[in-house]
């Protein structure tokens, strides 16, 4: 298991203690956390204090976590899927770049390809088909 997987697996037992929580407003409340742990980031930047900057990425990355937990409950996304989309996502963009592409145009091509496949699940839900 790698590091990640053991964070995400820790940010899912904390997911248990936040759903008997007052405090917690699931993934909004870590969601705005991740706005207070950037603006720390940003004050690290100029200190040269790698440990404190690497501490404080990880505060972002923890309050991430923490969000997709909370949303795997409440909207039923995977973070498999996250992770898939996101390094098919950033392949297909890159690679792209690599070979000539422009950003823009790589990413009008994914905009209309997301269109299209929530069409084809809305329509699926039309249907009956899960």
């Amino acid at each position: 298991m790698n590091h990640f997987e053991t964070l995400l697996l820790i940010a899912r037992r904390k997911a248990v203690i936040d759903a008997d929580s007052k405090w917690s407003e699931g993934a909004g409340t870590y969601l705005g956390e991740m706005n207070n742990e950037i603006a720390e980031v940003c004050a690290e930047l100029s200190t040269g204090r790698q440990c404190y900057l690497e501490d404080e990425l990880g505060d972002v990355l923890w309050d991430y976590l923490n969000a997709l937990a909370a949303l795997e409950k409440s909207h039923g996304i995977s973070v498999e899927n996250v992770l898939q989309r996101a390094c098919r996502k950033y392949e297909e963009r890159i690679s792209g770049i690599e070979n000539g592409e422009l950003w823009k145009d790589i990413k009008d091509r994914q905009k209309l390809a997301l269109e299209k496949e929530q069409k084809d699940i809305s329509v699926a839900k039309k249907r009956g088909v899960n």
